[in-house]
C-alpha cells in the first residue's frame, strides 16, 4: 500500500470535517443574528441560548478538524521504520492500520486500511511494535506482519 496515497485520504477527510464545521458555524451564527426579540421574552432567551450553545459546539468541532489538520502536516514524508510509530502502516492478521489520524476505514485499490490516531486505545498498542510482534486487543489476538 502506498503511505502517500493514504495521506492524502487522511487529509482529503479532515479538509472535509474542516470546511463542514466552518460552514456549520456560519450557519449557526447568521442564525443568531437573525434572530429577533419576541414578546415572549423567555421563549427568546432559550432559543438564543440554544444557538449559542449550537455555536460552541461547532467552534469546538472546528478546533479539534485544526488540530488533527496539524497532526497530519507532521506526518507528511515520514520515513518507515522498522518500529511502529505515528506515521508508520502496520499491517497485521487482522488488518492493515495507518497510525495517523482518526479517519476510521479508508477503501483503496489496494484494500480497507484502517486510519487510527496514535492515541486510540489500538494505537498506543501498535506503538513500538515490530514485526513478529504480538498483542491482544478487545478480545483479538493480533500479530504483526510488517511495519511500513
Amino acid at each position: 500500500m502506498n503511505k502517500e496515497n493514504l495521506y492524502q485520504l487522511c487529509l482529503n477527510f479532515i479538509e472535509q470535517r474542516i470546511q463542514t464545521a466552518e460552514t456549520a458555524l456560519k450557519q449557526a451564527r447568521e442564525a443568531s443574528n437573525d434572530d429577533t426579540k419576541s414578546s415572549a421574552g423567555d421563549k427568546y432567551e432559550t432559543s438564543r441560548e440554544m444557538m449559542q450553545q449550537d455555536i460552541d459546539r461547532n467552534k469546538r468541532l472546528l478546533m479539534d478538524a485544526q488540530e488533527n489538520f496539524k497532526v497530519l502536516e507532521a506526518l507528511e514524508n515520514i520515513p518507515s521504520a522498522d518500529v511502529a510509530r505515528a506515521g508508520s502502516l502496520v499491517y497485521t492478521n487482522e488488518g492493515t492500520f495507518y497510525i495517523s489520524i482518526s479517519a476510521g476505514q479508508l477503501n483503496t485499490d489496494e484494500g480497507v486500511v484502517f486510519a487510527i490516531s496514535a492515541a486510540s486505545p489500538i494505537g498506543k498498542l501498535l506503538l513500538g511494535k515490530r514485526k513478529g510482534d504480538s498483542f491482544t486487543f478487545n478480545g483479538k489476538n493480533y500479530l504483526i506482519k510488517e511495519v511500513a
